[in-house]
């Protein structure tokens, strides 16, 4: 416990410098965005593929890993369907607001816990799950607007497009294929990506505090509600029953429990804002899932982890 607390201290520090900076204005408005789109279309991606580029997934556990993530989402994703279904009692914009919050995880997070509680190993087989699940939770989540959006994120072309030039699935993409096709990264190459990967994870980690919305939350208790229990609750426990099963351990096996005990990603909100989603309760559960995090990932982490 002592020992994921401190690995999440400076993340949590990041965040909080980041809600300080917004709230008294230190810098001028227009920064946020900007800082969350560089990080988004730039940063991040230079960081996914480095990490994948360097990567040799044949010396890893990936077939276990995918599995153990395919399973897990298609069946929180169900649940969340029929939920939906069967309640009727959000509205189609909000109900897309919850899949996110329900789904989605937080790489940002996920990568610098998964770096500071088992090292370069850690990152490596992170970096390995998140590009799994950063393809497959935005194909299930653009699925989701393209049925209950805003009729402009409606139809088959809306969802290609937003499929074909999301940067973080055209990252993995690009990373997969320099590790299987032998390619690789020349050292050039890797030393400009490591420096501009380098800056991903607390210009991340920085626009998650400045994205916090706290005066919010009373307003949208239902959908935090069920998008939290699935996040903190469903999603771990069916996450490390599948590890079990499939017998994966050490480094892999904690690096997956990590990016299934996270919060939902603060980049679901530029999405909801793009496709017609519910963003008010997007930046609702974004806020409540972030500060509950940090006071369930422990918690989480000594039942199944440590």
């Amino acid at each position: 416990m002592a020992e994921f607390a401190a690995a999440l201290a400076p993340i949590l520090l990041l965040i909080l410098i980041g809600y300080g900076l917004k709230h008294f204005n230190f810098l001028p408005a227009e920064t946020w965005p900007g800082m969350e789109k560089l990080t988004y279309f730039l940063l991040f991606p230079a960081l996914l593929i480095r990490s994948l580029g360097n990567q040799s997934l044949a010396g890893s556990p990936w077939a276990s890993m995918l599995t153990v993530i395919a399973i897990t989402l298609v069946i929180v994703a169900l649940l969340l369907g029929l939920w939906f279904r069967f309640s009727q009692t959000v509205s189609p914009a909000t109900f897309t607001s919850i899949f996110q919050g329900g789904t989605r995880f937080n790489t940002y997070i996920s990568l610098a816990v998964c770096l500071a509680f088992f090292g370069p190993e850690g990152l490596a087989l992170g970096s390995i799950a998140a590009g799994f699940m950063i393809v497959l939770v935005n194909l299930f989540c653009i699925s989701v607007f393209a049925l209950w959006g805003d009729s402009s994120s409606k139809g088959i072309k809306p969802f290609l497009r937003e499929v074909l030039y999301n940067p973080l699935i055209i990252a993995c993409a690009i990373g997969w294929f320099l590790s299987l096709s032998g390619i690789g990264l020349n050292a050039m190459a890797d030393n400009i990506l490591e420096i501009i990967g380098r800056a991903a994870l607390p210009f991340g980690l920085l626009a998650v505090g400045a994205a916090l919305r706290p005066r919010q939350l009373g307003g949208h208790l239902q959908s935090i509600r069920i998008s939290s229990l699935l996040q903190f609750g469903v999603k771990p426990l069916l996450a490390a029953s599948l590890i079990s099963l499939t017998g994966l351990s050490g480094v892999a096996a904690g690096a997956l429990l990590i990016t299934f005990m996270v919060p939902t990603a603060s980049s679901a909100y530029i999405l909801a804002r793009q496709l017609g989603g519910d963003t008010e309760t997007m930046a609702s559960i974004i806020t409540f899932q972030t500060l509950l995090a940090f006071l369930l990932m422990p918690l989480i982490a000594q039942l199944l982890l440590l």
